[in-house]
């Protein structure tokens, strides 16, 4: 995950908290939900970079595999 990516989903889960505890301190219904929705918000964010990250590194070791596939078929034709 990118380090600022991970850092806004973060921050954003901490607004949450904060939202929610004084909505709760306060008595405001809408500001604790604000603040669960943002806690939601971010923690979703942050499991999608996630995936999101394991899929880039899959394809890159995919078209690694595929280039030295490549590679070796080349060197076949040309040595044999």
């Amino acid at each position: 995950m990118a380090l600022g990516d991970e850092l806004k989903a973060k921050a954003e889960q901490a607004v949450g908290e904060v939202k929610e505890g004084v909505g709760d301190a306060v008595g405001d219904d809408q500001l604790k939900a604000e603040g669960k929705a943002d806690q939601i918000s971010g923690a979703i964010k942050e499991k999608l970079q996630g995936a999101a990250d394991k899929v880039k590194d899959a394809a890159e070791a995919a078209s690694d595999k595929l280039e030295d596939a490549v590679e070796g078929i080349k060197d076949k034709f040309t040595k044999g």
